[in-house]
């Protein structure tokens, strides 16, 4: 079974960008957003600037939500 990418569009430091993730961790990534008070984009942004630069942003997420779980 092929699972579907759910794309959002994100302003990361003043630019646009897009990122595609399975719906499991968007959900994960929706809720440590909301209960550290933040937006989404906000949270992006922090993971975004924590990552290894050789890391693609959504693979930062995905090791992200996999942490808190």
């Amino acid at each position: 079974m092929t699972r579907h990418l759910l794309k959002r569009s994100l302003i990361l430091s003043g630019h646009g960008t897009s990122v595609a993730l399975e719906p499991e961790f968007w959900a994960v990534l929706d809720s440590m957003a909301e209960q550290r008070g933040l937006t989404i984009g906000k949270l992006v942004e922090a993971i975004d600037g924590n990552r290894d630069p050789n890391r693609p942003l959504a693979s930062a997420l995905r090791v992200a939500a996999l942490q808190i779980t």
